[in-house]
């Protein structure tokens, strides 16, 4: 992975957050839930059910715009690369001898 590219790289990081929010989203829902179970009335079941559903809904809406934030840099990356790379070098003035 010497030679990696950063646009490659990007996107290995994003996945790996995206994948550790999404675990620490679901440990929330599944505390929020089984504090649900254990609730005695109505109303509170109801409340951290709710609450849970919520916990899942952000943490999906907050990884999607995570990833999309890296793939728009990664997509960046590539193109400024790919343009450098296709720029013609410009060739220094010489002074002529007289």
């Amino acid at each position: 992975m010497a030679e990696a590219d950063l646009d490659v790289v990007i996107r290995q990081i994003a996945k790996t957050q995206n994948k550790s929010l999404m675990a620490a989203a679901r440990k929330r829902h599944g505390q929020y839930m089984a504090r649900a179970a254990k609730a005695k009335d109505k109303e509170a079941k109801a409340r951290f059910k709710l609450i849970a559903k919520s916990t899942m809904l952000h943490a999906a809406a907050t990884a999607k715009r995570l990833q999309n934030s890296a793939e728009n840099a990664a997509d960046s990356y590539a193109r400024a690369v790919k343009r450098d790379a296709e720029q013609v070098p410009i060739k220094p003035v010489t002074k002529k001898e007289t």
